[in-house]
């Protein structure tokens, strides 16, 4: 099964996040700026509905969110 863009997004941004508290925790204090720049993208994309990475997962193959109908009681 070929993985969503939404899918990989959601994979993407839990890497960042956990690979920026490690590397803010054993290497250096100054990586958690990364934590906060990982945050703030989220939280823009929450209300914008746009994220660069998305675009990037699109263009690496990953596949779009199937159309979602209403419900099969209504057609």
């Amino acid at each position: 099964m070929k993985m969503t863009i939404n899918q990989g997004l959601r994979l993407m941004a839990g890497f960042f996040t956990l690979l920026s508290l490690a590397l803010g925790w054993y290497v250096h204090p100054g990586f958690f700026l990364f934590t906060a720049f990982v945050g703030l993208n989220q939280l823009q994309s929450a209300f914008t509905g746009w994220c660069p990475a998305m675009w990037m997962l699109e263009k690496a193959g990953f596949r779009k969110e199937a159309p979602v109908d209403g419900p099969a009681c209504c057609n």
